[in-house]
């Protein structure tokens, strides 16, 4: 099904492969061969290709983070928009709690387009990244996005999902710096069995990657002759799920089918042939057969946590084993009992709820085929639901046009608004102990949105809309799309733009400075935060085994309504993991406000060891988890950390770039470490001089564990001198303050 070839490939001008090892020519000039280095090279500023410092086409971000990026711009002082800024209305659109908060952050980022020079695109239009494929992404482009899943490769754009500090940066007029990637190339062969779609290909690889950790910040290079035998919106499925394999970005091969879709979408200029030039040097292989791709499902509480449907309802025991295990996690994570078990019927497990939504799932072609499968059935209102939201109005449109939606409502689907609802957790939350099963990018704990502070719990699935579909004809009963005998339609695909001429703001070129924005009561300015003191002193607020999650460090749903109001947002950090963290790390932050003699009596212990004054030592909380960061870009996962009086996490691994960018750019050092040294909850862990040697640019620093002296040897990694006055000065707000 997959290989995983992990050393350097070379791929020949015939489009076979062969070992670098066995390869006789230059091998560095093969390695500028690849499509990702020509889209790099044309956006690299810096004077080399090994340290880039790039400059994006384009900019974009949801409404769950651009006011806090707007209130970040604000803080160092606004400025028209030199590069293109796509503000977009999807994630939070249903998700206030509060009365007027979510439009008043609305009204706000329109206000700030006009004023600023930017775009601003109307809830319940488009959802971000489909907006971004019909009207924006093209050949040879980069995209910066602050959502995780910014994904653009099968239309020859190289898109990259960061947390919002590096949008804020790059409409600052700074560059996005970052050390050369590697590449891997991704080999697709043969074509897809009717019944099997992108998300199984996507689960597939996911599955593969994810736990070696072969993908981790690489760039995906998509190449291959079955790259022909897919739709555009089956490349768009497969890509924009990338990001779960925990790559960096991801580019394809681009052919007339690409042309062809641009042009339906009356943007062809934006085509660019894309290939690899003659003999190309890869840093490793992934080899994708198509034609042997199978319905698959990612079970709780993960995208790689991948099994095959055919391989689930085959044997009972094994179904048992595995929902046993889901459930065991489900414990682990949260203290509260989780049953899969006793929904098995038939040696099949049985599904309460259903949804085909967002980038991933809610593409025409997606729902054109749940519409196949449906047809001429009447779904029972007391069994499984589904609800399918497209991916934008011109995509309910075309359903309309072409008879799919009526035969969708005829069989009982309820068609909703363009929104990331299911996948954000803000809509169709499954009730209390049972299992839903969604085509969207992601089923992490906590992201579903049941709310486990309050004893509830419930869990997603992930799977294609197609056997999803299958799923829900079959009364809830786990089925592969394979086992139906369905006759799947073409179509002739058409494309309204009139819907975006007549809706979207675009501002771009025209700023306004005079323009009076609104701003909400709950819309609340970024506290001021200390610059960092010669010493660190960190007490260890909260103590992890395993995986931390961004949506675990910062909850979507309710929480992200409050995402203008910093305070507010903290209050829920790792709500569903520790739900002493938030008043345990401020206590630490207000200790000598509030007068807390046994933090002074350490301090002026502290003082005594290093010959140091108060004012020398920065005190706050430090958060300790094996792993950090994995999940969304959500940089209020490392906002909130600060906000609380954070100063420092350490780990044994970052999962990904952009969580520990996130957490420079908030003035958090990023400690790691091989092994994990004796600190539990309340411990103290002292960084001597800490300020001084990451200005002086060393990777290691010292750290003393205070209840027993040991010394333990800390890294920080690579950073640039820019990163390092960033961390140094207590963030990114700061450090563009003091450069202005």
């Amino acid at each position: 099904m997959i290989q995983l070839k992990k050393e350097p490939f070379v791929r020949l001008a015939d489009g076979t492969f062969v070992r670098a090892c066995d390869y006789c020519a230059d091998i560095e000039t093969a390695r500028s061969h690849t499509m990702a280095w020509k889209i790099l090279e044309a956006h690299n500023e810096g004077p080399d290709m090994e340290n880039l410092h790039l400059k994006f086409d384009m900019l974009v971000s949801p409404d769950d983070n651009y006011t806090s990026i707007l209130q970040e711009l604000c803080a160092v002082g606004e400025r028209p928009l030199a590069i293109p800024w796509i503000l977009t209305n999807c994630h939070n659109t249903l998700a206030a709690t509060g009365g007027t908060i979510n439009n008043d952050d609305h009204a706000y980022g329109l206000g700030c387009m006009k004023k600023l020079g930017g775009i601003f695109v109307p809830p319940y239009t488009a959802v971000i990244h489909q907006y971004m494929r019909e009207c924006a992404a093209g050949g040879g482009r980069m995209i910066l996005g602050s959502d995780s899943h910014t994904r653009y490769g099968c239309l020859g754009t190289m898109g990259i999902g960061e947390g919002g500090t590096e949008i804020a940066r790059q409409a600052l007029g700074s560059t996005y710096d970052i050390r050369r990637p590697p590449v891997i190339a991704v080999k697709l062969s043969g074509a897809p069995v009717p019944g099997v779609g992108p998300m199984d290909v996507a689960l597939t690889l996911i599955g593969a990657v994810f736990d070696c950790g072969f993908c981790k910040n690489k760039i995906l290079e998509v190449v291959g002759d079955g790259i022909a035998n897919l739709s555009m919106e089956y490349r768009m499925g497969i890509d924009v799920m990338t990001t779960e394999t925990a790559a960096l970005s991801s580019i394809w091969m681009t052919d007339e089918t690409v042309r062809e879709w641009l042009a339906i979408h009356g943007r062809e200029d934006a085509y660019e042939k894309l290939e690899p030039i003659g003999d190309t040097l890869y840093d490793g292989l992934i080899e994708i057969d198509l034609s042997s791709m199978e319905p698959m499902i990612a079970l709780p509480f993960h995208p790689s946590n991948v099994y095959s449907i055919r391989e689930l309802c085959r044997d009972r025991a094994y179904l048992d084993g595995v929902l046993e295990s889901v459930e065991k996690d489900a414990y682990m994570r949260s203290g509260l009992t989780y049953t899969l078990r006793d929904k098995i019927k038939n040696k099949r497990l049985m599904v309460q709820q259903a949804s085909i939504a967002g980038c991933a799932g809610g593409t025409f072609d997606n729902i054109a085929a749940a519409a196949d499968i449906l047809d001429g059935y009447k779904i029972s209102g007391d069994g499984i639901s589904l609800g399918i939201y497209p991916a934008s109005q011109p995509v309910f449109l075309e359903t309309m046009r072409q008879g799919v939606a009526e035969r969708l409502l005829l069989s009982g689907v309820t068609i909703r608004p363009c929104i990331c609802g299911p996948c954000f957790g803000t809509v169709d939350v499954p009730a209390n102990n049972t299992l839903g099963i969604r085509h969207v990018s992601r089923n992490y704990y906590s992201r579903e949105g049941s709310k486990t502070d309050s004893g509830q719990l419930s869990a997603t699935a992930l799977m294609d809309a197609r056997s999803i579909a299958a799923t829900v004809r079959n009364g809830g009963l786990l089925t592969a799309a394979t086992e139906m005998d369905t006759v799947y339609r073409k179509f002739e695909y058409h494309f309204e733009n009139t819907i975006y001429r007549g809706g979207v703001y675009d501002g771009f070129g025209c700023p306004n400075p005079c323009i009076h924005v609104p701003k909400g009561p709950n819309i609340k300015d970024w506290p001021d935060f200390p610059e960092m003191g010669k010493h660190v002193l960190l007490k260890a607020a909260a103590c992890f085994e395993g995986s931390i999650t961004t949506d675990e460090l910062c909850p979507s749903g309710e929480a992200s309504s409050l995402r203008s109001n910093p305070g507010k947002i903290a209050a829920y950090t790792l709500i569903s993991k520790d739900r002493e963290y938030v008043e345990y790390a401020g206590n630490i932050r207000d200790a000598l406000e509030n007068g807390n003699a046994g933090t002074r009596t350490i301090l002026e212990q502290v003082c005594t060891m290093l010959g140091a004054e108060m004012k020398d030592i920065s005190y706050g909380s430090l958060l300790i988890s094996d792993k950090i960061g994995d999940g969304s870009s959500r940089e209020q996962a490392a906002s909130n950390q600060k906000v609380l009086g954070g100063w420092a996490n350490l780990a044994i691994e970052y999962s990904t770039k952009r969580y520990r960018s996130n957490c420079i750019s908030w003035g958090l050092i990023p400690l790691s470490c091989e092994e994990r040294p004796d600190l539990k909850k309340g411990d103290y862990l002292l960084l001597p001089d800490a300020s001084g040697k990451i200005s002086m640019g060393e990777e290691q620093l010292e750290g003393i564990i205070l209840k027993t002296g040991e010394k333990v040897r800390l890294s920080i990694g690579e950073m640039t001198e820019e990163e390092r006055r960033m961390l140094v000065l207590g963030g990114m707000i700061n450090y563009y303050r003091s450069i202005r």
